[in-house]
């Protein structure tokens, strides 16, 4: 018995847990993103034109739904691909996992904030911090498990190493762009994660 827990702690323990617990949040936090569209009062008839109205005065927030969502979705395959490599997990590991899903369950509130008070500097400005810090976890997330290699599958190398660095500094580099300009020109702000996608999808960043 002894010998078996020894073991346990060289070696960690496994990410079943740790992975199906963040496929649910994941999972709940982009479903929960739809809840900042408005819907007409319970019970009120609108005719068509009203209710293209209602649609139209919300492209706005069905921009910032569609832009959340997208970057939940990236978070996720960053989390697929560095649990592609990671084996094993310990207490450290988990309470950093933990705190990524923290943030990320934060992101359908800040997107509605910012689709309560579009333009304004402190609603774009706590979406942007949200994002940063996310961004900052998942980066923190693999130098961890990169630094104590009995974590990782013997089949990551040095290239793949830099490759998960690269991917990972994508976000907080653009949130923090973000971050300031959000204090220089507001409106313009949320735009700016587009370009998320649009960098991970250059060679330098693709296996």
């Amino acid at each position: 018995m002894t010998t078996d827990k020894s073991e346990e702690q060289e070696l960690g323990l496994t990410t079943r847990r740790i992975e199906s617990l963040t496929d649910g949040v994941f999972a709940i936090a982009m479903t929960l993103l739809v809840l900042s569209l408005e819907l007409p009062p319970l019970g009120q008839q609108l005719s068509g034109t009203q209710l293209q109205q209602l649609l139209l005065s919300q492209a706005a927030k069905f921009f910032n739904y569609a832009l959340s969502f997208v970057l939940l979705a990236v978070f996720w395959i960053i989390h697929h691909q560095q649990f592609h490599y990671i084996k094993r997990t310990n207490r450290t590991h988990l309470w950093i996992n933990i705190l990524v899903l923290m943030f990320v369950a934060l992101m359908p509130f800040s997107t509605s904030l910012i689709g309560d008070f579009p333009g304004d500097w402190i609603a774009e400005l706590f979406f942007s911090a949200n994002l940063f810090i996310v961004g900052l976890l998942f980066q923190l997330n693999w130098l961890y498990v990169t630094w104590f290699k009995h974590l990782t599958d013997r089949s990551l190398t040095p290239r793949l190493v830099a490759l998960g660095l690269r991917r990972g500094l994508v976000t907080p580099a653009v949130a923090l762009v973000a971050i300031v300009l959000s204090l220089i020109d507001a409106p313009l702000t949320t735009h700016i994660y587009i370009l998320i996608p649009v960098i991970l999808l250059l060679p330098m960043f693709r296996r």
